[in-house]
Formats: structure tokens, C-alpha cells, sequence
């Protein structure tokens, strides 16, 4: 996976905590000069001098990936300071839930935003610089629930189908120039995110035994993901191990959707 200098940056968005930082960790680990983006200028210092104290190449860039002048600025930052990017994952996303009577405007409006429209314009700043190289690779974190409905979570699991209908659309328009894109699609996993969604500590255990009242399956695997086993899967589609797989959705939901 090692690239010369210049050649080696990843890009990942969402990257200050939970499946970004696992995912910037990762690339990192495997000798990748990684740019870290997240909108939490906080929570991204901290991550990203951890990370440079375990001897990682990480540097952070604070920004909001739902503006598309700020991803340009960014995108452009990174190449003019680090080099040309050779890996997008674009991470970054929220979850609001609630029924769809009773959901608002803002909310379905917030989780396109970062759900969809922030990828779209980070695909689309990279995609022009990478495709004049002829070489690169995009990986979007999606969701099982793109796939298999949920009840509440309308907006997100829309949002999440409607990012891998994208990724795919772009994938196939950018196949001649070499460039690979897929997605990866988690189920429930061990997170911030998820974690603030459990009442008490049988929040897991709940969620890997399905509820019938929510026709909702369980995790036949018995156990939740890690950070780092969406981390894996990222890794290797970003990888030359998987050069000839493009437009992909790869699931690492422990048999969640049951093969849907």
C-alpha cells in the first residue's frame, strides 16, 4: 500500500472521531500521508496530535464539508501542502431520527446536507484532479439501512441510498480514467454516535438480538462492529488488493440485512 512522497495522501472527512478516526488511523498505519477533515476544530486537534505522538503523518484541516466553497478551499490546501491526493473517504455524516410526520425541515435538510451534499462536492473537487493523473480511489461510508428500511430513520437511511446510487453514477463516469469508487455500508456500530441513541448499557445487546416491534433483524454474528472493522473494509478497497473492484457496496453489518 506504501506510495512514494507526493503520491501517498489520503484524504478523510469526519475524521476527529469514531469510524473517521479509526479510518485515518488506519491509512495512516499503512504509510499514507493522511489530511484529517472535521468541522469539531476540537475534537480534530486532539485526534490528530494523538495520532502524530504514535508517529503517524496526520495533519488536520478544520472545516464544514456541507459547504462546497470550503471543501474547495480545503481540497485545494491539501494538494498545494501535502501533494496529490491518491485516497478520498469520505466519512462525515449525521443521524437524526424521528417518525416522518414528525420530522422537520431542518433535520431532512441537515442530513442530506452532510450525507449527500458534502460528498458531492468532495467527490467532485478531488474527481477533477485526480482524473488528469489517471489513478486514485473513492471510498463513502454509507449505511446497511440504504438498503433495508428503518423505522424513524427515514431521512437517514434515504440519504444513505441515495450516497450509493452516487458513488456508483460516479464510479461508472470515472472507470476510463482508471479511478475506482465504492462504498462501504456498516450496520450498527460501536460508536459516539450509536452509543447516544442507547438509554443504558443493554443498548447492544439489544441491538444485536433485532427487535420484532420495529421489524428489525438482528446481527446474526452475534456482536457489533468496531470503528476498526469498517476501518478494514475502507483499507482494503482503498488498496491495490482490490484494483479490480469498482462500484462495490461492501456491507459490515454481521449479516444484518441478510444478504438484501
Amino acid at each position: 500500500m506504501n506510495r512514494p512522497k507526493g503520491e501517498s495522501v489520503a484524504l478523510v472527512t469526519g475524521a476527529a472521531r469514531g469510524i473517521g478516526l479509526a479510518v485515518s488511523r488506519a491509512l495512516a498505519g499503512q504509510g499514507l500521508r493522511v489530511a484529517a477533515l472535521d468541522r469539531d476544530e476540537m475534537a480534530l486537534r486532539d485526534s490528530v496530535a494523538a495520532q502524530q505522538r504514535a508517529g503517524l503523518d496526520v495533519v488536520g484541516f478544520p472545516v464544514d464539508v456541507s459547504d462546497s466553497r470550503a471543501v474547495e478551499r480545503a481540497v485545494a490546501s491539501v494538494e498545494s501542502t501535502l501533494g496529490p491526493i491518491a485516497t478520498l473517504v469520505s466519512v462525515a455524516g449525521v443521524l437524526r431520527v424521528g417518525s416522518v410526520c414528525d420530522f422537520s425541515d431542518e433535520d431532512w435538510h441537515d442530513t442530506f446536507a452532510s450525507n449527500v451534499s458534502a460528498a458531492f462536492y468532495l467527490c467532485r473537487s478531488v474527481a477533477k484532479r485526480m482524473s488528469p493523473r489517471r489513478s486514485g480511489t473513492i471510498v463513502a461510508v454509507g449505511s446497511n439501512a440504504a438498503v433495508v428500511a428503518r423505522v424513524n430513520m427515514a431521512a437517514y437511511a434515504a440519504s444513505k441510498a441515495a450516497l450509493r446510487s452516487f458513488i456508483q453514477c460516479l464510479g461508472l463516469e470515472l472507470s476510463e480514467f482508471g479511478i475506482r469508487c465504492n462504498v462501504v455500508s456498516p450496520g450498527s456500530t460501536d460508536t459516539d454516535m450509536q452509543r447516544a441513541f442507547w438509554s443504558d448499557t443493554q443498548g447492544a445487546p439489544e441491538i444485536i438480538a433485532g427487535s420484532s416491534d420495529t421489524y428489525r433483524a438482528g446481527i446474526p454474528l452475534r456482536r457489533m462492529a468496531t470503528a476498526e472493522d469498517v476501518a478494514d473494509a475502507v483499507l482494503f478497497l482503498s488498496s491495490e488488493r482490490a484494483r479490480h473492484i469498482t462500484l462495490h457496496d461492501l456491507r459490515v453489518d454481521g449479516g444484518a440485512t441478510l444478504g438484501a
